[in-house]
């Protein structure tokens, strides 16, 4: 998702406050006391709890900027044997009067184990503090003894993996100033939420009248109506609610609340209701809406509250034109700024350059245009002037120097990347990706430079990866697809020692960069689309051994074979559209992703490949792949996705091992030769989507059994040896999502299966909504179109792209009027069959036909008028039938020629020579048959406009145009196409521009 860098980002600074809080307080202790030593009872039972967990560090592997800094992690718990006296103990406190213990801290103490409900914990009766946050407790509940606490000012509970719902006893803790119950794990990875109720927390807000800080962050309040808030107590300075599921209209007065620091309400996407309109005066310093639809006057909020230093408004519902962006200039003390995902046009305004206090700005993924400012005067100095060369005027203001993120990709900038930008001295993340930026890339002045991304723009010129062997602590650098060379010297000295992630793809290299040799820490590597040649070097297959997670050397022209992949922690590996020869390497169990086709990869498919356990995709097609599939490649993993084997030459019986509850989406196995009948056991693989089974050698009849998947949308099973009538379905709603089925080239005989097209619901509806495309953000589904030569290959399969091909069996009898109803269709093929009948008029109501074929068939009677109503058709073939009479004229029939009617003695009129006789014989077109070459359309030209239409957003570096032999109008195939695997997860992706 877009967001979770700049949440990270903010959880970070909002966390390293928090963390500083808990560890002042953790480091304290009841200084010795002569009189007063702690209570026996209470540390027996401090020892039994400590007792009842181990210590386990590794619960902070997901905290990296946190985990780098050991000593937050001495586990606190480990001095308590060490002295008589627990007060002395560290992250206990005791009252220096009586002794009784009356806090506890125990947070970052790599605890891990089930906290129980008869905890010697519960004991400590005196207890006014305690924090347990930032530990493992393993799902356990939130026992409703912490409600026996009576004296409990301090309670916190954060990510510690508790589960459950939040006790009511909660709410009788009267006296309590700070209550923290975030939900999740330590690692912040997927976790189950804790729930809290609305009577629980109408509670909260009634009887904790003390309360200042509420943090209940990712607890799940779906259930909570929002009003219950309204009685929360006027002393309270901090509300965190960030990603509750809350849902229903945000009472306006909390904004209002006279003492209100720090709001969060970000995440919570069903989340209404208004800022304030008037007489705002709040001291807050921290607002997050993002991804709420609470209406925001951006304006005013920004006119009223002067005292702000972090304003977080991603994604959200703004009054009034987003043509262009307005701020007040009141915001002095800003220091974290946050407007990305919004669609703001226009230019930037670049008065947010004042802000002299500002060290985070991120206005990515929006609409803005134009160039930054060029700035004037000493670049270090804050009294510097900006100068804008796309207005040709000076802006007032300086550039706050203290800027360490500067994010604006996604938009579309143009221009140099100005000089200011390479002199920031603090700057630590720069993303401009997605851009129009041209210009040759400078170098970056900041030593604390760590991320830097600027693919996806027009930079220009010969980068030396020297240039940046000063940026020691650069972790991220992303120069991909830029009309730029990269350049490097091998076996020189350089190196980048905190590397983790090198993105150069389709940067013109044409050999591996030696200095990555020494990469220890690289987690990501892509040099896809490239020029390098050859072998993979040992060492290429070595780099990061204990550390790469991304590996992509796609489209390049490496050749030899692979042995064997050695890392240990891979996920992703990307070999496709190389010239890689000799057998297949299997790599490490921890692999997702497994890409190798367009190869020349031969030999068997080792069954070592089912020790893939946590496989989401394999894709090894358009390989020479032989021998059988193994047996186990059905339900070797339950994560598996997509297997894409088509076009080798496997042979045998597919595999009849796919379980109950696979995830299997697409299985596309065209182009092989395997025999035998098809595995009932597909029935089982209830998420199908995609099932191209076609151009094998298999022997059944139509698999009924199939119109069961809920799921499935393409169904191949053309150019087999499959016969029987299709026969009546048997279910209720069968085939429900099936919008392209491809039957043709085999023996099926029998009446057209009418009862199925009545209840082909998904060809039935025309969707008129947005763009989509089947497929998920690594891998996407195609479909290839060949039309009497001329094939078109388009990367995504459009949800909305529908179409029938039953051409080249033996179906008899009548087209059934039924078809009519298809009104999503864009293609339909009958040809080469034994129909007889007429053409149904109702064919004039499939208002989205763009080709039609049912030629080659025995149908009789006139053509019917209403189908020249049919402006989208393209291509007609109506050819070797039994018609008569006069061919309609007007819109797309005045472009067909004589191709399209052959062999039907009965007809005239145009194109045909043969004239009709009667009066109302259709005249011919008033266009001049030989003005121009197009004829009216040209069947490119109808492709291309295909392209800009209907599936729009292809681009011409994805149709592939050839001309070759064949037989009968149009043939579907389920294929698929490599898609570009995210480079990160920080944003959806741009389009890829080739160079």
């Amino acid at each position: 998702m877009v967001w979770w860098f700049s949440w990270l980002c903010l959880l970070f600074f909002l966390f390293t406050s928090e963390l500083n809080c808990s560890l002042s307080s953790s480091n304290s202790s009841s200084p010795p006391s002569s009189r007063h030593v702690c209570n026996s009872d209470e540390s027996s039972a401090l020892l039994q709890f400590k007792n009842s967990f181990q210590v386990n560090h590794s619960i902070y592997g997901g905290l990296e900027f946190v985990s780098a800094k050991t000593d937050f992690f001495s586990p606190r718990t480990d001095s308590w044997a060490k002295y008589e006296d627990c007060c002395r103990w560290s992250g206990v406190t005791c009252e220096r009067v009586t002794g009784h213990v009356s806090g506890l801290n125990l947070s970052f103490g790599g605890l891990q184990g089930i906290l129980h409900s008869n905890s010697s914990l519960f004991s400590l009766g005196h207890l006014k503090m305690l924090d347990l946050s930032y530990n493992d407790f393993m799902g356990s509940s939130i026992s409703s003894k912490f409600g026996g606490f009576v004296s409990m000012t301090y309670l916190r509970l954060s990510h510690s993996n508790f589960t459950g719902k939040i006790p009511s006893e909660i709410s009788q803790l009267s006296k309590l100033v700070s209550l923290k119950l975030c939900s999740g794990l330590v690692s912040l990875g997927p976790h189950e939420k804790t729930t809290i109720d609305t009577l629980t927390m109408k509670g909260i807000a009634l009887n904790l009248t003390s309360l200042r800080v509420l943090i209940l962050n990712s607890v799940d309040m779906s259930s909570v109506v929002p009003e219950s808030f309204l009685n929360l107590s006027s002393s309270l300075t901090s509300l965190f609610l960030f990603d509750c599921n809350l849902r229903g209209k945000f009472p306006g007065t909390l904004f209002h609340l006279p003492n209100l620091e720090e709001l969060d309400l970000r995440g919570n996407t069903n989340l209404t209701g208004y800022t304030p309109k008037s007489n705002w005066s709040s001291p807050l310093n921290y607002l997050g809406l993002s991804e709420t639809k609470i209406s925001i006057d951006l304006h005013f909020l920004t006119s009223s509250l002067k005292s702000l230093r972090a304003l977080c408004l991603e994604e959200c519902n703004f009054t009034g034109s987003r043509s262009h962006l307005e701020l007040s200039g009141n915001l002095t003390q800003l220091m974290w700024l946050d407007l990305s995902r919004n669609s703001f046009g226009g230019q930037i305004p670049w008065s947010l350059l004042n802000l002299e206090h500002l060290h985070y700005l991120n206005l990515s993924s929006n609409m803005f245009v134009g160039e930054l400012p060029e700035i004037h005067g000493n670049s270090t100095k804050a009294s510097s002037t900006l100068h804008d060369s796309s207005k040709k005027q000076l802006v007032g203001g300086s550039i706050p120097m203290g800027l360490s993120v500067l994010c604006l990709y996604n938009n579309s900038l143009s221009g140099t990347i100005p000089s200011w930008v390479y002199s920031l001295p603090s700057l630590e993340i720069l993303w401009l990706d997605g851009n129009e930026f041209t210009g040759n890339i400078n170098d970056f002045q900041s030593l604390s430079l760590s991320t830097l991304y600027l693919s996806h723009n027009y930079l220009s010129g010969v980068v030396k990866l020297e240039k940046f062997q000063n940026l020691r602590s650069l972790t991220s650098l992303d120069l991909s697809y830029n009309p730029l060379m990269v350049s490097f010297q091998n076996f020189s000295n350089f190196t980048l020692p905190k590397l983790s992630a090198l993105y150069m793809s389709g940067c013109k290299i044409t050999q591996f960069p030696y200095f990555l040799r020494t990469s220890t820490q690289l987690k990501y590597l892509d040099l896809s689309d490239n020029q390098i040649q050859g072998n993979v070097p040992t060492w290429v297959l070595d780099v990061g051994r204990n550390s790469l997670s991304y590996f992509n050397l796609s489209h390049n022209f490496l050749t030899g074979t692979i042995e064997q992949f050695l890392w240990k922690n891979i996920e992703y590996v990307d070999l496709s559209s190389n010239l890689l020869k000799g057998k297949v390497p299997i790599p490490s169990p921890s692999t997702k992703f497994f890409l190798m086709s367009n190869n020349q990869l031969t030999g068997a498919l080792p069954s070592t490949i089912c020790n893939l356990t946590s496989v989401q995709v394999i894709d090894l097609s358009n390989n020479s792949f032989s021998g059988r599939i193994p047996q186990c490649i059905g339900n070797f993993s339950q994560d598996l996705s997509v297997l894409d084997l088509h076009m080798n030459q496997f042979r045998g019986r597919i595999p009849s091992t796919f379980p109950k509850g696979n995830i299997l989406r697409n299985l596309d196995l065209h182009g092989n030769q395997l025999e035998g009948t098809l595995p009932q056991s597909l029935v089982n693989c209830r998420k199908m989507e995609v099932l191209d089974l076609g151009d094998n050698k298999l022997n059944d009849t139509f698999p009924n059994w199939l119109e069961s998947l809920p799921e499935l949308q393409v169904l191949i099973l053309g150019s087999n040896r499959l016969y029987g009538p299709i026969g009546s379905p048997e279910t209720r709603f069968p085939f429900r999502k099936l919008r392209i089925i491809d039957l043709s080239f085999n023996q099926f005989g029998g009446p057209l299966p009418t009862r199925y097209f009545q209840k082909l619901v998904a060809m039935k509806n025309v969707q008129d909504d947005e763009l989509k495309y089947m497929g998920d953000y690594y891998y996407q589904d195609t479909v290839t179109v060949v039309m009497k030569g001329l094939y078109l290959e388009l990367v995504k399969i459009q949800t909305m792209f529908t179409t029938i091909d039953f051409s080249n069996n033996v179906f008899t009898g009548k087209i059934p009027a039924v078809i009519g109803e298809l009104k999503s269709l864009k293609g339909l093929n009958f040809s080469s069959n034994k129909l007889k009948g007429p053409i149904p008029s109702a064919f004039c109501n499939l208002t989205n036909l763009e080709w039609l074929d049912i030629s080659s068939n025995m149908l009789s009677g006139e053509i019917p008028r209403q189908l020249a109503d049919l402006t989208s058709l393209a291509k007609l073939n109506l050819s070797g039938n039994q018609l008569v009479g006069p061919i309609p004229s007007g819109n797309q029939f005045d472009t067909f020629e004589n191709d399209s009617y052959s062999g039907n003695w009965g007809l005239c009129g145009y194109p045909l020579s043969k004239t009709c006789i009667n009066d109302e014989a259709p005249q011919p077109p008033l266009f001049d048959k030989q003005d121009g070459d197009m004829n009216g359309f040209d069947w490119k030209i109808v492709w291309m406009g295909y392209g800009c239409g209907m599936v729009i957003g292809l681009s011409v570096g994805y149709i592939v145009l050839s001309i070759g032999k064949v037989d009968h109008g149009v043939r579907v195939m389920g294929r698929k196409i490599r898609s570009r695997m995210a480079k990160r997860a920080k944003k959806t992706s741009v389009g890829t521009r080739k160079w």
